[in-house]
């Protein structure tokens, strides 16, 4: 049910209760049980509805004070003691109760959850009987907003992503046409298509595997899965890399560990944070792959000696499309999904992934995944890890 709908719901609802508690008042001393002047009593069963809204639910009786407010609207900071502390909210009820007539609106009111700045609200105001009452209805809209925003920007860099790579396909085919006498510039600029046509096909199967975990819904078909495999899986893919950049692949850590989850997944989200520590680290260095057991979880690390991330990036690398330096990401081949995908593998798995880097210095990302069994007990490896050169 929408919140406009359920507004109107409640709103009827508490009309419905307020007429019946006039009618039957004369047998009924709730205000004066209360202490409130008679006629500005919050009429009975109207506190009960209130109170199992999940809405911010405010009623105000005719001078403006709050005769009853939810807890989350207490919460958000929109009622302290008996005051309705957003401006915008008072001035809606006062124009409806001078009017009769409901109001709806959107406000932005101060933020007060720690590291929002605004908390956005859809409200609905409407006169709650004939003492001047009036109900207040807001629904915090901020995380769907700012859903949307992703979902919008989603979309922009899939469609930005998507024209580069076609369009140089495009372009790439017409020059060959026009020098189909010429071997030689043929040969150049078909190589160029297959390393177009690869970076599309890259981006098309990170947002099939993105669409396919995004939601952080449990695997469905969960198994047990080896580390020591999923990490050796990982660096063979990115063993040609590595060789071209005269980077050395090193494992180490406890041997013989496992998770309950899904092999195709971890080695995808192994792989990309090789690949990145590859692509984003000088020649002649190293890349390593460490996994040790703590407690009822297994941490994998993947460190490199890398030109390192910015403080002020830490926080939003793990966003899709999100590149710290958008022109060397595109240089590498990389789409922008990498991380995205791994921050999602880790959900899946009910693990989480983390990140410490020092420009200059490299970066260290590790996954902590349920280990299985409970306990990171270390068992015989069916693949012995070995140093990929």
């Amino acid at each position: 049910m929408s919140f406009a709908a359920l507004a109107g719901f409640v709103v009827g609802a508490l009309a419905i209760l307020f007429y019946r508690n006039q009618i039957e008042a004369p047998s009924r001393s709730s205000a004066a049980d209360d202490g409130v002047e008679t006629g500005a009593a919050l009429p009975q069963g109207v506190a009960s509805v209130l109170a199992v809204l999940p809405s911010s639910a405010v009623v105000l009786d005719a001078h403006d004070r709050v005769l009853r407010a939810s807890s989350a609207a207490r919460a958000f900071g929109l009622v302290k003691g008996d005051r309705l502390m957003a401006a915008e909210l008072l001035a809606l009820a006062r124009q409806v109760r001078r009017d009769g007539e409901i109001r709806e609106s959107e406000i932005d009111v101060a933020g007060h959850k720690f590291g929002q700045e605004t908390t956005n609200f859809a409200v609905r105001v409407a006169p709650l009987g004939s003492y001047g009452q009036v109900l207040v209805l807001a629904e915090d809209q901020t995380e769907r907003r700012r859903v949307e925003a992703v979902r919008r920007d989603f979309v922009a860099n899939v469609s930005h992503e998507l024209k580069t790579p076609v369009g140089a396909l495009s372009l790439l085919a017409e020059t060959i046409q026009d020098a189909a006498d010429d071997p030689e510039a043929v040969t150049r600029f078909s190589g160029r298509m297959q390393h177009e046509a690869a970076r599309l096909n890259y981006l098309v199967q990170d947002l099939i595997t993105l669409s396919r975990i995004q939601g952080a819904e449990a695997i469905p078909t969960p198994g047990q899965v080896s580390i020591d495999e999923a990490v050796n899986d990982a660096l063979d893919h990115c063993n040609t890399k590595a060789a071209a950049k005269d980077i050395a692949l090193v494992t180490g850590g406890t041997e013989g560990l496992r998770i309950w989850g899904d092999d195709e997944l971890l080695v995808t989200a192994l792989r990309n944070l090789i690949d990145n520590a590859v692509a984003y680290s000088p020649e002649h260095t190293r890349v390593v792959v460490s996994v040790r057991p703590a407690g009822d979880s297994v941490e994998i690390s993947v460190s490199d000696q890398g030109i390192g991330i910015p403080e002020e990036s830490l926080e939003r690398i793990f966003e899709r499309f999100f590149r710290v330096d958008a022109a060397r990401s595109r240089a590498t081949g990389g789409t922008g999904l990498g991380l995205a995908i791994v921050k999602h593998v880790a959900a899946a798995h009910a693990g989480e992934v983390s990140v410490w880097s020092k420009e200059g210095s490299g970066s260290t990302f590790t996954l902590r995944l349920p280990a299985f069994g409970g306990t990171a007990v270390a068992v015989p490896p069916a693949i012995p890890l070995e140093t990929a050169q």
